[in-house]
């Protein structure tokens, strides 16, 4: 008999509630940031989310998801923080659980998308302790109960296969009827004052605001940006351009510090949507 894997959570009760009520009560609450403001969902082609601890990041995610359209197929690229498994990680069968339920692999469109870029590897151990896919899926979940969804961890920091990953994720999704939007899973600078992150900051969002992937590569890379997700940034931004956006806006930013008020040391977080 054939089992499909199934992901446990692996931050739960850390980065978010593992109760799902208390869970579901704090996304939402997050999440309530955009809809009040009654505006319609906007029809992104990707976005940029952070993935650290809800009390300090999903303030900025929740606004960030709470003002897209969630379809029913979303394609996570998250980076590698734990070093393990393969450097082009995917997830191809099962499901992974949250306290808010399983949320099912998207098997269809994984083997399209290891049939468009090789290089792909089925890799769950890559996936298995990491943190920045898992802490997106409540968010996601909530905004869209149907969901179906494809994890691929980057572990590399080289251009090329990132540009590859993300002209062939355009390939795939512009052979499809229906709608995929892809999450790029990121926080910002890391460690420094706040004084610095913001700067620094800022100059990464500039390039990811004027959809340049080579660009924002080029000043995280030069200029000791300490932004662990660039790679699914990189990778998003050539598949949006690909498919055809026309801009991207700053939904929220903030930095560890505007809650903590440890101002010496802060993480930096963004909320952007790309159209």
């Amino acid at each position: 008999m054939v089992t499909s894997t199934v992901r446990h959570p692996a931050v739960a009760g850390r980065f978010y509630p593992r109760d799902p009520e208390d869970l579901r009560t704090q996304a939402r609450g997050y999440l309530d940031q955009a809809t009040v403001l009654n505006q319609a969902p906007l029809r992104a082609l990707g976005c940029i989310a952070p993935h650290a601890g809800y009390v300090y990041s999903g303030h900025v995610a929740g606004a960030l998801f709470g003002r897209v359209e969630i379809p029913e197929r979303c394609i996570v690229l998250c980076p590698n923080h734990t070093g393990m498994g393969r450097a082009l990680a995917i997830m191809s069968d099962g499901a992974w659980e949250t306290p808010l339920g399983a949320v099912a692999i998207d098997t269809e469109l994984a083997g399209a998308l290891k049939q468009g870029f090789p290089l792909l590897q089925e890799d769950s151990a890559a996936h298995r302790a990491e943190h920045a896919a898992e802490v997106e899926l409540p968010f996601l979940q909530l905004r869209q109960p149907d969901l179906k969804f494809v994890p691929i961890a980057l572990g590399t920091a080289q251009f090329d296969p990132l540009e590859e990953l993300g002209r062939a994720l355009a390939r795939v999704i512009a052979a499809r009827k229906d709608r995929v939007l892809i999450v790029a899973s990121s926080d910002m600078n890391h460690y420094e004052s706040d004084a610095v992150t913001r700067v620094k900051d800022h100059r990464a969002i500039e390039r990811i605001l004027a959809l340049d992937p080579r660009g924002l590569y080029d000043v995280v890379t030069q200029q000791d940006i300490s932004m662990c997700g660039f790679g699914p940034a990189v990778t998003m931004l050539t598949a949006a351009r690909q498919l055809g956006a026309k801009s991207a806006d700053l939904v929220k930013y903030a930095t560890s510090g505007d809650v903590s008020g440890d101002r010496d040391m802060v993480v930096g977080y963004a909320g952007v949507v790309v159209l």
